[in-house]
């Protein structure tokens, strides 16, 4: 029978052994032993501590496995920001943006640049104290992320223990070998990082890409629905509150920046990760400022070079690589004037036009969007481009059928390059904007202010259309946020604290407290109210977002059918006109919404500030698959609140009686049309207490 103390000793070279398996393997890519051989070890190490659970530690290669799931994310505070980086796209913009940075610093002098390439993932902080992975917190919006720790353990290139120095890794290798001897003396003088009281390290967490497309292999095997890309798949899984299913995926993290301890340069920061055990991309570089030929022909080589990459790649950061210097020249809204993404050459790809729609955006703007037969550009499925305006479709002479170019460039949604008029159907029609707007918006008007290239709905003004729109997003049918009706929609607008639907999850208690509508207690019950909406319904989400011809029930019905909303924004028209009651007009307002650019991007301020409304899958609930029609007025409760209760059941709630309508609701003074078309149907028709009887 083992004693503790020789149980304690063997536990400790398990460990010691298990952790440097781990390191070579998924770190190093190389492997000291067979997988068969590790599996024994953690299997005797497990019994050992289940044996003598005193002896359990924090970083212990057991306590990898997923944990309970979670109820929600808590929120974390960055202690300093998390930040994105600008976008420049030629050399003429590098170089501008050199000039500005020279004219910035004190005798203009910039002695090094340093660089990596730009990984397509998702951004998290891993925070260690006294060398133990204490809490993994996403990027969010820069300043407060979500704690995401038990998912992140589960990823196995992350060390749980910060190792003592040196190890065998430290200054960057030279060739595509991973390894490299010796560690710099400025990192080596830190020999003891777990006496450090905090170290933390910023990275991506990816899948690689024959990672992924193994497990679209094993998703197609399954007749499921493939992920859209690596990087979706990534950030959805770090997402997921159980901790199991981000053990059973491939994720990596490659680390990208050392926050603390502070060292002088970006270079020394990256040698210093790779002395802690932690994978980084390997590709990172330093080049002498005088000499930016040598940088440009690095970066136009890369661009083919990273076709070969392990994972996906959409550009290269570029950086002042002195630390102190990069401090110095600050923050410019949420970007560092010190560094900047070199995006490569959009990819390109073509396909054929559907059909045009024109989205009504959140300024009144009325923009065209082509809807394409789905394609894959850049890592992802394209099936929208956006046409920008009248004068744009012109130019292009783009036309319902024709095949097109499309191209990505750092947008959120694609481009048309060029029509390939040889291959035009015979017959078709130049596209004629005004007409399509008449047709789509019959009862707006539009004008094209002067010197301006968009219509925009007239009479209506930017704030006049956020306002209403907040208005409906708290409205009782969409989010239901106590606190924010009319009045204190306008004071909060009119203040200049909301300038954006997002901009509501950003209110702080103080700064709604100072204006003249609210006090202490009103405000913090605002905020919490907005806060509480993060996890709404599914279908309550859909609704509040304002989609045109998208009611209540349609919503419900959107919900149902996709089940997430990242499946409704992927949604292509013939998914969409599957659906009974969605016809050509609701499916092309939908597909207009999710190609609108603005729309888009509120959309993922939205996912960053941690909105992530929930499915509650009703297709087995009481009344699931039975539809009612309500008329009258009901002494218990509004018409509004009765057909919540009976979509919370499961059913569905139309306008007009049909063959399927299960039953009609009759209140005081029901409305004889519909009472009329009930008897001549035979459809039977119950009174409120019935109802009443029927909901309990």
């Amino acid at each position: 029978m083992i004693t503790k103390n020789e149980a304690a000793a063997r536990i400790e070279k398990l460990r010691e052994i298990i952790n440097d398996y781990r390191y070579h393997y998924h770190v190093l890519d190389e492997s000291i032993m067979s997988e068969a051989a590790a599996d024994s070890l953690k299997h005797e190490l497990s019994q050992l501590e289940e044996q003598f659970p005193e002896l359990i530690t924090p970083d212990s290669p057991t306590q990898r496995v997923a944990g309970k799931p979670l109820d929600k994310f808590q929120k974390v505070t960055h202690k300093e920001r998390m930040i994105s980086l600008a976008d420049v796209f030629s050399e003429q913009e590098i170089e501008d943006w050199i000039s500005r940075n020279k004219k910035l610093i004190p005798g203009g002098e910039i002695k090094e640049f340093f660089t990596d390439i730009k990984m397509d993932g998702l951004a998290c902080a891993l925070i260690y104290k006294n060398g133990i992975l204490y809490q993994a917190v996403t990027r969010g919006d820069g300043l407060v992320g979500e704690d995401v720790t038990q998912n992140v353990k589960t990823i196995e290139n992350i060390p749980l223990r910060l190792p003592q120095l040196p190890l065998s890794l430290g200054s960057r290798p030279s060739g595509p070998s991973p390894r490299a001897d010796g560690v710099p003396s400025r990192v080596a003088a830190l020999r003891n990082p777990s006496a450090l009281d905090e170290v933390e390290v910023r990275g991506e967490i990816i899948i690689f890409k024959k990672d992924f497309e193994n497990l679209q292999a094993h998703q197609r095997e399954l007749g499921e629905k493939e992920f859209a890309n690596p990087r979706n798949l990534a950030a959805g899984t770090i997402r997921q509150l159980d901790p199991k299913v981000a053990a059973s995926r491939p994720l990596k993290f490659i680390a990208y920046d050392l926050v603390s301890p502070d060292l002088p340069t970006h270079s020394e920061a990256y040698e210093m990760l790779r002395a802690l055990g932690f994978r980084t991309s390997n590709e990172d570089r330093v080049f002498k400022a005088e000499d930016k030929k040598e940088l440009f022909e690095y970066i136009h080589n890369l661009d083919e070079y990273r076709k070969g990459l392990l994972f996906n790649t959409d550009g290269m950061v570029i950086k002042i690589n002195d630390r102190k210097i990069y401090k110095k020249l600050g923050i410019v809204g949420k970007t560092p004037r010190a560094a900047v993404a070199f995006k490569f050459p959009a990819e390109e790809s073509t396909t054929k036009v559907r059909d045009i729609v024109i989205s009504i955006g959140r300024t009144g703007a009325a923009t065209p969007v082509a809807i394409l037969d789905p394609v894959q550009v850049a890592g992802s499925t394209v099936q929208h481009a956006s046409l920008h305006n009248a004068d744009e479709i012109a130019r292009l002479d783009v036309r319902i059928g024709d095949t097109v170019i499309i191209y990505k460039a750092g947008d959120i949604i694609p481009q048309i390059k060029e029509v390939l008029t040889t291959l035009r159907p015979e017959n078709t029609k130049p596209f004629n904007y005004l007409e399509a707007l008449k047709s789509q918006y019959p009862e707006l008007e539009f004008e094209r202010p002067t010197g301006e290239v968009v219509y925009r709905v007239k009479g209506e003004t930017s704030d006049l259309i956020l306002k209403r729109s907040l208005e409906y997003y708290a409205s009782k049918p969409a989010l239901n946020i106590e606190g924010l009706g009319e009045k204190n929609v306008n004071a909060l607008v009119d203040a200049g604290l909301v300038l954006s639907i997002a901009d509501l999850y950003r209110l702080k208690e103080n700064k709604v407290a100072s204006l003249e509508r609210f006090a202490e207690l009103s405000a913090k019950n605002l905020v919490e109210a907005i806060e509480k909406s993060k996890t709404a319904p599914l279908n309550k989400f859909i609704t509040a977002l304002g989609i045109r011809h998208v009611g209540a029930q349609t919503a419900t019905t959107l919900a149902n059918k996709f089940g997430s909303f990242e499946k409704l924004a992927s949604a292509t028209k013939e998914e969409l006109l599957e659906i009974p009651d969605i016809g050509e007009i609701v499916a092309e307002s939908i597909l207009a919404y999710f190609a609108d650019e603005d729309n888009l991007k509120q959309l993922e301020e939205l996912k960053e500030l941690g909105v992530a409304p929930e499915f509650n899958d009703l297709s087995k609930a009481p009344l699931a698959g039975k539809s009612y029609i309500i008329t009258g007025t009901l002494a218990s409760m509004g018409r509004e609140a009765a057909e919540d209760k009976l979509r919370e059941l499961g059913a569905t709630v139309t306008s007009s009686v049909t063959k399927t309508t299960t039953a009609l609701i009759c209140g005081e003074k029901p409305g004889k049309g519909k009472t009329d078309k009930a008897a001549k149907l035979n459809i039977p028709t119950i009174d409120e207490q019935e109802f009443l009887k029927l909901i309990a």
